[in-house]
């Protein structure tokens, strides 16, 4: 009965904290947040999961503070987590584009052929692991992990090598044509 209680109890401080503060932490989130449409509620959320767990929230001098501090450690793993993943660049979307021009004249698929040659030694001689990755990812379709052991480094190693090579393809698709 003693933790129904403490259940209650808890609900009623988060209650009370964001009726009192749910804005004010809405627009912190939102402010330093590139996506606040889709993410600040998500990463609030986050924030009052955290201070459920708190079992004394008696003990909490100064809430407020407690509430960003513990808004600032969320936005904070939040971003490291966002740095590990690769920006996402459709490399099918560029194949699919080029291919469309290629497909009516034999002397303009010769011609994407050599721009993806060009493409290709670019990124080579730019990263060998980054096209290596690529070639591997996207070309035969070997899961990041097994990349990742092949290479003997990380996963969120090969995730970086993949990121560079699709930053690479699209800083330089414009070069080659």
């Amino acid at each position: 009965m003693k933790r129904a209680v403490t259940i209650d109890s808890k609900r009623a401080f988060l209650a009370t904290l964001e009726k009192s503060h749910g804005r004010q932490l809405q627009r912190y989130l939102a402010a330093r947040l590139r996506n606040a449409g889709a993410d600040a509620p998500d990463l609030a959320q986050e924030v009052y999961l955290r201070l459920l767990r708190i079992d004394h929230h008696e003990t909490i001098r100064n809430t407020p503070a407690y509430l960003f501090t513990v808004a600032s450690h969320v936005l904070h793993q939040y971003r490291l987590r966002r740095a590990a993943e690769p920006e996402s660049v459709e490399i099918l979307d560029v194949i699919s584009e080029l291919q469309n021009v290629a497909d009516t004249d034999p002397a303009r698929e010769v011609e994407v052929e050599q721009r993806f040659e060009r493409l290709g030694r670019g990124l080579y001689q730019h990263s060998v692991r980054a096209y290596a990755t690529l070639m591997m990812h996207r070309g035969d379709g070997v899961p990041l992990q097994d990349i990742a052991n092949r290479f003997g480094v990380s996963y969120t190693m090969v995730k970086r090598y993949l990121s560079k090579a699709l930053t690479y393809l699209e800083q330089h698709l414009d070069d080659v044509e």
